[in-house]
């Protein structure tokens, strides 16, 4: 589940010493896209290795819930598999009679062939060894086949517990709690020991690398503002200094809504503002929810 989390602080117009006016363009607060990591899982947390400000990669293993009975339930169903398995006819031991029984045949046709070609047997020997051979063959072929639909249906028999066991495997496999994306751990929601259910918060997690800077423009600067605009980025560094960094535009808002009470802007008459957001490359001084500035 991901949501968007952004505070507005509370904030004075800004006056400048001499003129008393603005000298920014647009104002408004960090944010960044956040990600809350549920468990999948139903059981006890038997490990969970996070703490909030930790930095987290993607597929990194930070814990598991506990999965002996489904561990249990997939060895039980792996016995019952071998265990029907365990019926399937020993086709090679099956056959090697009938094909003993051919190799002797086609030596006594062999023989008597060899017999009439001398004049010491009759053509009647030599075609009742020749159909014989015929009989086994087809005998062989009847075999083959019974064998083979016999261990088919044997093996369809273990279908229904091998698909169970791949449930299992995914059960299993979810577990085992995962970062999924970059970022820092924001809130931690779970403790080793707890019994969760599936659904169940784990974490928060946001990517701060880099922010989003949620500011409003007024109308008349709406046409001097466009996507992919570099802009400038300011936020209080001490009583008297500023930390400015290089911001660029990439959504701009198509609707008009009224003056966030807690946002100035450079017209503070103005009753309708758009919001832009900016993607700011965040050094590490820059706190989801620290208000900013913005100049053109």
């Amino acid at each position: 589940m991901k949501k968007i989390f952004f505070v507005l602080p509370l904030v004075a117009v800004i006056s400048s010493c001499n003129n008393n006016k603005n000298d920014f363009d647009a104002a408004g607060a960090f944010e960044s896209v956040e990600t809350i990591v549920s468990t999948e899982a139903s059981g006890t947390i038997k490990e969970f290795k996070i703490e909030e400000g930790q930095i987290l990669q993607p597929g990194q293993f930070i814990g598991y819930v506990d999965s002996t009975q489904l561990y249990l339930k997939k060895k039980q169903l792996e016995a019952q598999i071998k265990a029907v398995l365990s019926g399937l006819p020993d086709a090679p031991k099956q056959v090697a009679v009938l094909e003993e029984q051919l190799k002797n045949a086609e030596k006594e046709q062999q023989r008597f062939g060899n017999l009439v070609k001398a004049n010491a047997g009759t053509q009647k020997q030599l075609d009742d060894i020749t159909n014989q051979i015929e009989v086994i063959k087809k005998q062989i072929e009847a075999q083959k086949s019974m064998l083979g639909i016999s261990s088919a249906t044997i093996s369809e028999q273990t279908l229904p517990l091998q698909r169970q066991i791949e449930q299992l495997n995914d059960q299993l496999a979810k577990c085992r709690i995962v970062n999924p994306i970059h970022g820092t751990v924001l809130t931690k929601y779970a403790q080793d020991h707890e019994v969760v259910m599936p659904g169940k918060a784990l974490y928060k997690i946001a990517e701060t690398d880099t922010l989003i800077l949620r500011a409003y423009i007024t109308g008349s600067q709406l046409s001097e503002t466009k996507l992919g605009q570099k802009i400038k980025v300011r936020i209080d560094k001490g009583a008297k200094e500023y930390g400015e960094y290089s911001g660029i535009i990439y959504w701009i808002s198509d609707k008009s809504e009224f003056t966030p009470k807690t946002i100035p802007t450079k017209e503070e008459r103005a009753d309708l503002v758009y919001a832009i957001k900016v993607r700011v490359i965040n050094d590490g001084f820059l706190k989801i929810g620290m208000y900013a500035e913005v100049r053109f």
